[in-house]
């Protein structure tokens, strides 16, 4: 049977059940662990076998969880195992860049179905741009056979800062239009069974990475994205930790220079300002202009006067030394940064995403070097800091997993 004739037969148009706190608990121990019997789902609850057995019997009865099969045996009869029920409907996530736009249509077991990307403004307004992707959506929905009505989450991601329990921007720089916009309920109205959901753009990512990525397995670790901004990901326990309001993780404007430039955000010699992407390439345009990189120069001609991030990493790797100046710079701007954070809070792994994390692997052993010199030994004992598993993917990834996680609501 298809996702959408399960989901038919389930009755997904009437929208999900309410679940109880132990019920979401349980489902929550599935998700993250894969196929669990019955015995398993009770200890890892802490509560009896006959307890969780009318705690599945309700899910099962709910259509949330089905059996999927046999675990091992250990002497007696062979457990029959659990899992999430895929075919209980659609989860669309959605990774909004600055520049472009990446959804994908995932079955409620987080398994990707389509993928579809395009250019996008975040500059423009943000209904022009909600209803392009909402026809993505329905488009994708009707090629599995379903409509609108058999979506039952969206996991949004946006570049800027995000009030979470509302889904709404707060003073976004790169979208100023879509400030105070009300994306959950656009969202709704199009998508009447659905649950929408929305963070900012590092905090999918580091969710991604956890859910699928090299995270996977970890309870503590920093997910840092490196592009037009710098921003952090922070999973605790493995959960995503967004602090009070929301905001945490904006490392980007963490002071690395007190004299430095001013940055966007009205104070002098933030990180993002000084080390992120277009920092580096405007350093690259003054070195060529100046003479100081022939290989730069030469970009810069062959360019029309525009380079980036990734035509400093191609010319590092081709010998500039201007370039490889310019690299190791912000490299260690970023890992004098990191070091502060690692010993703050001693997380098991870094992992680097973002645009600029294409250019190479000098910027990561910069990035690396600069962070375990500056840390505490015993804070970088067992240390990972690599490039993200998940590349590109880690937003879309992330928000298929953040709409999965609060699709439920409680009973």
């Amino acid at each position: 049977m298809t996702v959408t004739q399960q989901a038919s037969a389930h009755g997904t148009e009437r929208g999900l059940p309410r679940l109880s706190r132990t019920e979401m608990k349980a489902v929550g121990q599935v998700r993250k662990r894969g196929p669990l019997s019955r015995t398993a789902i009770a200890e890892l609850l802490d509560t009896s076998r006959a307890s969780v057995t009318s705690i599945v019997g309700n899910l099962m009865e709910m259509n949330v969880l089905t059996e999927v099969g046999h675990g091992k045996s250990d002497g007696g009869r062979r457990p029959r195992l659990l899992d999430i029920n895929a075919g209980l409907g659609f989860i669309a996530g959605v990774d909004i860049g600055a520049t472009s736009v990446d959804l994908a249509l995932a079955d409620f077991r987080g398994e990707i179905l389509e993928r579809r990307s395009d250019v996008a403004d975040v500059r423009t307004a943000p209904d022009q741009l909600l209803n392009t992707i909402n026809d993505m959506v329905s488009e994708m929905l009707n090629q599995h056979g379903a409509d609108d009505s058999h979506l039952l989450g969206i996991g949004m991601g946006v570049p800027g800062p995000v009030h979470f329990p509302t889904g709404v921007l707060i003073r976004p720089p790169l979208m100023p239009a879509w400030e105070g916009f009300p994306i959950k309920d656009f969202l709704r109205d199009r998508f009447p069974n659905a649950r929408p959901v929305v963070d900012n753009d590092v905090n999918i990512m580091a969710l991604g990475e956890a859910s699928v990525g090299g995270g996977v397995g970890l309870d503590n670790f920093f997910y840092i994205k490196i592009g037009t901004g710098i921003g952090c990901g922070i999973i605790v326990d493995g959960e995503i930790y967004r602090g009070s309001d929301g905001c945490a993780g904006d490392v980007g404007h963490i002071c690395v220079d007190y004299n430095g430039p001013i940055c966007h955000c009205g104070n002098a010699g933030c990180l993002e300002f000084m080390a992120a992407g277009p920092a580096m390439a405007e350093k690259a345009r003054l070195a060529a202009k100046n003479g100081e990189g022939k290989l730069l120069a030469k970009a810069l001609k062959d360019k029309d006067g525009q380079l980036t991030s990734v035509d400093v990493g191609e010319a590092a790797a081709a010998g500039d030394q201007a370039a490889n100046k310019i690299i190791e710079e912000s490299g260690r701007m970023i890992g004098g940064v990191l070091a502060g954070l690692v010993n703050f809070y001693n997380p098991k792994a870094i992992f680097i995403g973002g645009g600029v994390s294409n250019i190479g692997h000098q910027f990561l052993s910069t990035i690396r070097q600069a962070t375990l010199r500056r840390a505490t030994a015993l804070s970088t004992r067992s240390l990972q800091i690599d490039y993200s598993k998940l590349g590109s993917d880690a937003g879309v990834h992330g928000a298929i997993w953040l709409a999965i996680e609060n699709t439920f609501a409680l009973a």
